[in-house]
Parts: C-alpha cells; sequence; structure tokens
C-alpha cells in the first residue's frame, strides 16, 4: 500500500528518480542500468585494491598506463604498416568549439556560485549558511582523520551506489518507520517539556519575582 505524500520523508511529492535528475546519473544511482552501475563499482574497487596494496600513486598509475598504451599503440602502427594491415582504429581525437565553450560555462557558473557563497559567509551576511557549511567542513575533518582520501572516496561511492537504491526499493516501510519514530520523539519532547521543562521555568520565575 502506497504512502500519501504527508507520509513521505519531508512531505515530499516526486520520485526519488525525479528528484536525482531523471537523468542517466539517476538512472546509474538507482541501478536503473546495472551493467554500467556494476563496471563502476568494479572499477573503482580494482582501483582501490590497485593504489592501497601496491603502493602506487594517482599520477604514477596514470603515467604507466598511457605509456604502455602509446607503446602498444605505436608497436600496432608500425607493425601495420610493415605487414600492410589496418592501422589501430582510433576515434578522431578532437574537442569542438561547442563542448569546450559548454564546459567553460558550467566551470564558470559553478565557481562564481562557490565565491558568492564565500563572499556571504565572510562578510557574515548568512549566518545559518555560516554554520552549515563549518559544520560540513568539520565532519570532513574529522572523517579525513579517520581514513585516508582513496579509501574515503570509495566508500562514499559505494554509499551514493547502494543506498539511494535500497531506499527507493524499501521506501514505504523506511519512510513508515522514520516517520514514526519522529512523531513518537515529538511526542515524548511534548511530555518531558509539560512534566519538567516546564516545572523547571515556573519555578525559575518564581525564584525571580520572589527575590
Amino acid at each position: 500500500m502506497g504512502l500519501s505524500d504527508t507520509d513521505r520523508l519531508f512531505n515530499r511529492q516526486r520520485a526519488l528518480h525525479e528528484i536525482l535528475g531523471g537523468d542517466l546519473v539517476a538512472d546509474v544511482i538507482l541501478w536503473r542500468r546495472k551493467n554500467i552501475t556494476l563496471a563502476i563499482l568494479l572499477v573503482a574497487l580494482a582501483a582501490w585494491i590497485v593504489f592501497e596494496r601496491s603502493g602506487y600513486t594517482l599520477l604514477s598509475l596514470v603515467s604507466n598506463v598511457l605509456l604502455l598504451l602509446m607503446v602498444i599503440l605505436y608497436l600496432w602502427a608500425k607493425s601495420a604498416a610493415i605487414l600492410n594491415r589496418p592501422a589501430p582504429p582510433l576515434p578522431e581525437l578532437y574537442l569542438s568549439e561547442e563542448m569546450v565553450n559548454e564546459v567553460a560555462t558550467f566551470i564558470r557558473t559553478n565557481a562564481n556560485y562557490v565565491l558568492s557563497v564565500s563572499q556571504d559567509i565572510a562578510l557574515g551576511k548568512n549566518s545559518r549558511l555560516f554554520l552549515k557549511v563549518a559544520a560540513c567542513l568539520w565532519f570532513i575533518s574529522v572523517v579525513g582523520g579517520l581514513t585516508d582520501f582513496l579509501t574515503l572516496t570509495y566508500a562514499s561511492l559505494f554509499i551514493i551506489l547502494t543506498v539511494p537504491a535500497l531506499y527507493e526499493r524499501y521506501e514505504n516501510f523506511i519512510d513508515r518507520y522514520i516517520l514514526m519514530g519522529y512523531r513518537k520523539s515529538i511526542q515524548l519532547y511534548v511530555k518531558i517539556n509539560e512534566e519538567y521543562i516546564r516545572k523547571v521555568q515556573n519555578w525559575v520565575l518564581e525564584k525571580k519575582k520572589l527575590s
């Protein structure tokens, strides 16, 4: 049985797939394209194992892979010319002006947004945003102190590619019990407030009047 909008987390009216954008990224995160999602997880796991066990850094690994690829393509092309065989089937390596402009616009828009937010925080214009950013940076600092960047990256990717999909599959069950717990906590707070906090407040007021 489905839940009404008021019985969903944050009273949301849209499906999770739509909230995530409804495009290829949402399909991958929610395992609508299982082959791509599984490939990303396996490649990330393989990269994590290589970096953790071999002692390679990202720069050294990329350099070695590119060197190996260039040697293979070079020898292939030379042997093909000698044996009168077709050259390696390489795609056309070309960046169109439209593609470059789109990437530049995306970077400029997001960079300007980050700079605008940073300026508002630095000038004290948005205290709530300052607290949010400070809390996020503090959390990242704590987590970063407990693990290395590579492990944190893989763990974050694993969470992104599993938690939303599990939530979508068991959405009604999760929403029902989280909201049930939230309502019970509200009831408990009201009860504590009426029985204890309000009595303490009244006692403090009485003391102030007597003094």
